[in-house]
């Protein structure tokens, strides 16, 4: 399953979180799940209410007088050692450690010193802990195995903090959401918080708009304010990727003049590694006449931040340009077939209302023959005639 956060409306913990809930995830089982956690004094609540006429589910961490003591400033440690005392799943503890070690970052970046010496005031409160495992969570229990998220609307002004008036986006935000798309839509107020920003630039795998997708549910969670300008919600759509003729992919393109040609079959290599569908080089002319070459990959759409960074981190390139095309397959099987050579893989292709194709794999023929020590050509001549 994978799951699309459409954040028109900024992002926080208790939205999403009430997203998760509004999608089918009950209150009730994630308060138990929650409970792991030794984190005591609060009460999770969860109920409908609209935003603009829009209906979304508000979630709210409600602290007992008994829990007052536990939303003090906390230092990483204390945080660390919440985690690490809980008997939730050794997967989720890592998440939720990794997610909180991003904030403590961002804030020593923001306000100096080391992350494992500063405090979290607003974030270091029970709800936040509550909102990220939550989350966490929440999103196992429906099944998601990847999060994909839109441009994220920061919001504007300025907000009261324990450091006094800061503006909006808050300085940990922003250093939060380096290199991801934001913008803002000139609502006053704090529509993407640190604890959503830390949430969504470290559980999503890209940002845009919508994958190719079937979506079978969809989740509503509301914010804390109600503005006139727009409904103050995030909505997250879960289902399938699309497959098959309909499959969308990325195509990932560079332009390199500087560089060593015998790199290129490293990078390739490194490429189909990490999931690359296809990579190819086309001789191009660029200015001033120069020689050049363009890198081109092809690969899915969660594939494709993992290649770029491989790109701009293996080749000279400065620079790239992506975008998403359509691609229509026909389906293709791999099976073994006894031949006097002995065994090989062949790819079967079935065109629709035609006869089918049979492709015998390049590596098979390589091996044989190498290992007879006859020519090539002659081993893939005589088995594509089979």
């Amino acid at each position: 399953m994978i799951a699309y956060l459409d954040c028109f409306s900024g992002i926080s913990g208790d939205m999403l979180l009430g997203a998760i809930v509004d999608a089918g995830v009950p209150v009730e089982r994630l308060a138990k799940e929650l409970s792991r956690l030794p984190v005591r004094g609060y009460e999770l609540t969860a109920g409908h209410v609209k935003r603009a006429s829009i209906r979304a589910t508000k979630v709210d961490v409600v602290i007992k007088d008994g829990g007052r003591r536990e939303t003090g400033d906390r230092r990483f440690r204390d945080i660390k050692k919440i985690i690490e005392s809980s008997s939730l799943p050794e997967p989720l503890r890592q998440k939720g450690l990794a997610i909180f070690r991003r904030l403590f970052e961002a804030e020593a970046r923001v306000h100096g010193g080391r992350y494992d010496r500063v405090y979290l005031h607003e974030l270091g409160a029970v709800d936040c802990i509550v909102d990220i495992f939550g989350t966490l969570i929440g999103l196992d229990m429906l099944g998601i195995e990847t999060l994909y998220s839109s441009p994220l609307n920061l919001g504007s002004g300025t907000i009261k903090t324990h450091h006094g008036l800061l503006p909006v986006p808050a300085p940990a935000t922003v250093e939060l959401l380096k290199d991801k798309p934001v913008y803002a839509s000139g609502i006053s107020f704090e529509l993407t918080t640190p604890t959503g920003a830390a949430l969504v630039s470290s559980l999503a795998r890209g940002f845009g708009p919508v994958p190719e997708m079937h979506i079978s549910k969809i989740g509503t969670g509301a914010g804390a304010a109600d503005f006139r300008e727009q409904p103050n919600v995030l909505r997250i759509f879960i289902g399938s990727r699309v497959q098959g003729d309909d499959c969308g992919i990325s195509v990932i393109e560079t332009n390199i003049d500087d560089m060593n040609p015998q790199v290129y079959e490293y990078v390739m290599d490194k490429l189909f590694s990490a999931g690359a569908l296809d990579v190819f080089l086309t001789q191009i002319i660029m200015k001033k006449g120069r020689p050049g070459i363009k890198l081109t990959v092809l690969c899915s759409e969660d594939r494709r931040d993992d290649l770029i960074d491989i790109i701009l981190r293996e080749t000279t390139s400065i620079g790239l340009r992506f975008y998403r095309a359509g691609r229509k397959t026909l389906p293709r099987g791999i099976k073994s077939v006894e031949t006097k050579f002995g065994a090989v893989n062949v790819k079967v292709i079935q065109p629709g209302g035609r006869n089918r194709r049979i492709s015998v794999e390049y590596e098979d023929c390589k091996r044989i023959a190498e290992r007879l020590d006859v020519p090539l050509t002659e081993v893939m001549k005589i088995l594509n005639s089979l």
